[in-house]
């Protein structure tokens, strides 16, 4: 049986966030999505092994929204605070998608406090010529729908996410990610190019049927980041976590464990 997770308040800066904890092992920080944050089941699977901490971005759901958000890069200098203000070491940092992005922008600048990295079906990266669903174009339902290959699980989150009582969290995260993301489109012109700085061992986990972020933009990262491992999970859209979990928590928990040379500077 995992360890029940329990939710508190964390001011950092001045900024109170909500924080969801659980389990005991080596800290494992996850960066969630567009959709907001919810301790779902793979995090209930990983606080087996781990002392799993879900943060809610600053400008989602119950955290505040500061008057200093104004970009991806300000939500980065915010975790770093948050690390320092936890006190954490030898972290696995895992983001999926506008959380994957938050992720890799933080360890550009400062892999002091993490042990890993992994970004899942992360936003980011533009690479042109490739076609992508556009979820500003689309409803939110739509949206929903095109993170799935498997259309029955599609329905299952579309009840969750867009149930009644989350109408004005709903709002307020479409809000503040339109804010984030929107131009330029759900990319930073300038992450690539300091990519090469990300010196933790690092696993990519997509998707091989990713709409939002095609496995085009896996391979991008996978090239611009030294020593990077990608995983392909076949018939699984944008977030492998919810519908292929077992396969992501498989492969995580692999890369965590797998002996390999650090890359870590002296």
């Amino acid at each position: 049986m995992a360890a029940d997770y329990l939710t508190s308040v964390v001011a950092v800066r001045g900024c109170r966030i909500r924080l969801m904890r659980g389990g005991a092992g080596d800290p494992l920080v996850y960066l969630h999505g567009a959709s907001g944050a919810s301790w779902l089941p793979f995090l209930q699977t990983l606080s087996k092994h781990f002392d799993v901490i879900a943060p809610e971005h600053p400008g989602f759901g119950e955290s505040d929204t500061p008057d200093w958000l104004d970009n991806i890069h300000d939500l980065a200098y915010f975790y770093l605070d948050l690390f320092d203000e936890l006190k954490l070491s030898g972290a696995h940092l895992v983001g999926n998608s506008l959380g994957g992005w938050i992720a890799a922008e933080t360890a550009v600048r400062s892999t002091q406090r993490l042990a890993s990295l992994t970004l899942a079906g992360s936003a980011g990266l533009h690479v042109p010529g490739v076609e992508q669903f556009d979820s500003f174009l689309n409803s939110d339902e739509q949206r929903l729908h095109a993170f799935f290959h498997d259309q029955k699980k599609a329905k299952e989150m579309i009840a969750r996410v867009l149930s009644p009582e989350m109408e004005d969290i709903a709002l307020k995260n479409r809000t503040v990610v339109a804010k984030l993301s929107w131009q330029p489109r759900s990319h930073d012109p300038h992450l690539k190019k300091w990519l090469h700085r990300i010196d933790v061992p690092t696993l990519l986990i997509w998707g091989d049927t990713d709409r939002l972020f095609p496995k085009e933009h896996a391979l991008a990262f996978h090239e611009a980041i030294p020593g990077s491992e990608l995983v392909m999970i076949p018939k699984c859209g944008h977030v492998p976590q919810i519908e292929q979990p077992d396969a992501f928590v498989a492969a995580l928990e692999s890369f965590i464990a797998a002996p390999r040379q650090q890359q870590k500077t002296a």
